[in-house]
């Protein structure tokens, strides 16, 4: 089930927090929408776990950064989320 623009803001909160375990929690209950994906790669990256951030890049239909800013990547997709 998609997570609501509610629940996408409160994982990006978490996120902004460098809470990534918080997000994770919220993020990994939709495998399909590709913002709840963006924000699944970003968790993965705060965590340290490149690989697994591609495979969720990938899955959100979105380039992986050459040089991935979790602030950059946090702040665009916040700009998507508003869009």
């Amino acid at each position: 089930m998609p997570l609501s623009s509610t629940e996408l803001a409160d994982a990006l909160a978490h996120l902004d927090r460098g809470d990534w375990k918080a997000a994770h929690e919220i993020v990994q209950r939709d495998e399909d929408a590709a913002l709840s994906c963006w924000a699944h790669g970003i968790v993965h990256i705060m965590e340290g776990d490149l690989p697994n951030a591609r495979y969720w890049y990938k899955e959100a239909k979105r380039a992986f950064p050459a040089q991935p800013s979790i602030s950059g990547e946090i702040a665009a997709l916040r700009r998507a989320l508003d869009g």
